[in-house]
């Protein structure tokens, strides 16, 4: 049964740290990180959650856009464990959009991330995937790829793109 779990805002050290590489993705301590993280995600209205977003240092993250109150456009899909993700290939063309992240509540920025990326990873029967992702759910990727490199998204913007959410509510409507 899954539980859920407390998001290390900014400033707690998990969040710098890399993730470590998975070794058994069948192994059931990290199958039960999994459906917690499925169910922390839902519950905190997020479209995607890395490991180190709830206390554990592994290279591991879950994919779960679907529209909700913090993005009420994002296209709908099953979530997505991924273990141990590479950035396989980025296109050039890049495109910025607004992020916001479940360990910074509140704040709202605009981020340049590649437009089209080809992704490979393990998923949680331990079957090797290669995939291609474009628009929102590349930027999904990309966000979630930073936590377990120990950045977050702040990491990569101008400081006159920050807003609060507030702000980003009024700008967006």
């Amino acid at each position: 049964m899954s539980i859920l779990r407390q998001i290390a805002q900014l400033g707690q050290p998990v969040l710098r740290e890399p993730g470590r590489q998975i070794a058994d993705p069948r192994d059931p301590a990290v199958q039960l990180i999994i459906d917690d993280m499925i169910a922390t995600v839902a519950d905190a209205n997020g479209v995607g959650i890395a490991a180190p977003q709830i206390y554990e240092s592994l290279a591991l993250f879950i994919i779960a856009s679907r529209p909700n109150p913090r993005y009420p456009e994002a296209p709908e899909m099953v979530p997505v464990a991924m273990l141990n993700p590479e950035l396989v290939r980025a296109s050039n063309e890049t495109e910025t959009g607004w992020e916001g992240c479940l360990s910074i509540p509140g704040i709202r920025a605009l981020v340049r991330r590649n437009r089209r990326i080809r992704v490979r990873y393990l998923n949680r029967a331990g079957d090797l995937r290669e995939e291609e992702y474009e628009g929102f759910l590349a930027r999904i990727f990309q966000h979630e790829y930073d936590h377990i490199n120990g950045l977050v998204f702040l990491d990569r913007v101008d400081s006159r793109d920050i807003v609060t959410e507030k702000e980003y509510l009024r700008i967006v409507s």
